[in-house]
């Protein structure tokens, strides 16, 4: 159990919604595409992000979410991205391709970190934020992260706090859509619950639901993450999830806020965050 903390106006917990991936930028880094093969025209842009910004709209009061996407997408989809920002949320970067962070060195990090900031940036748009294909940060990711001001992390793990001037956000794997859904995340599934069989949506649902419950509890942090070429498939339980975090933040219970103002909170409290986050070691890829 983390150790309760305070969130603004006294609310008991804070939650942000997190959307993973755009475009083909995991297809390439996967070897699902071909170098010749066109790029644009991905149905996650066409098709699966103009319907959760309408979801995250229709929910109320226009729930602000953090949208981590591969830089790549700078180049191939640059009024996707300018779109997100301009609807109220928050742009923030999950590797240049998608790259498993993981295995690569300070200096491909580094290099990759550079490369794809800068194509964001740009397009006039702050990126203040950085999530690890996989789930995993290096021991230099936060003083790289620092050097070119990116504020907040959000590895795999289960408790916030400082590392140097970067605030890291933490989400845990049940906390995952996919984590329930796809069959390469029995290995996972297994580690973590005793049983590598998918839960399907309702456990997407399930899952996400508890996490708010528990922040609640704890007074901490919730941080669920969603994938945007998923939310086509879990509709209706990124739904119920919106639409508790909306009456939450209605009732006054729930801080529902981007990660970069998560990260300016948890900055500003240092007593309440004076604990290093608690990460988890344990990767999608290698559970073990």
């Amino acid at each position: 159990m983390s150790r309760r903390r305070s969130w603004p106006d006294g609310r008991a917990a804070a939650v942000s919604l997190t959307f993973d991936n755009l475009g083909e930028a995991a297809e390439i880094e996967l070897g699902l595409r071909g170098a010749d093969e066109p790029r644009g025209g991905h149905w996650s842009v066409t098709n699966a992000l103009p319907m959760v910004l309408e979801e995250l709209r229709a929910a109320g009061a226009g729930l602000p979410a953090t949208f981590f996407v591969e830089g790549v997408n700078a180049e191939i989809y640059p009024d996707a991205l300018t779109g997100i920002a301009a609807a109220g949320h928050e742009v923030a970067f999950h590797a240049f391709c998608h790259e498993d962070w993981s295995r690569l060195t300070p200096t491909e990090e580094a290099a990759n970190l550079d490369r794809g900031l800068a194509a964001v940036r740009d397009l006039g748009l702050e990126v203040a934020g950085f999530r690890p294909p996989g789930g995993l940060i290096g021991a230099t990711t936060a003083a790289l992260l620092a050097e070119r001001d990116v504020r907040h992390c959000s590895p795999a793990g289960s408790a916030p706090g400082m590392d140097g001037g970067v605030a890291v956000l933490p989400f845990a794997w049940p906390a995952v859509d996919v984590f329930h859904l796809l069959p390469q995340f029995a290995a996972l599934r297994a580690h973590v619950s005793g049983s590598d069989a998918p839960g399907g949506p309702e456990a997407v649902r399930a899952a996400l639901l508890a996490a708010v419950d528990q922040a609640v509890a704890d007074g901490g942090h919730a941080v669920l993450v969603l994938h945007t070429w998923m939310a086509e498939g879990v509709r209706d339980a990124l739904r119920d999830v919106l639409a508790r975090c909306a009456a939450g933040a209605a009732a006054g219970e729930l801080w529902v806020a981007r990660c970069d103002a998560v990260a300016a909170w948890v900055a500003g409290h240092a007593v309440d965050f004076a604990a290093p986050p608690v990460l988890d070691r344990t990767s999608w890829v290698d559970p073990a």
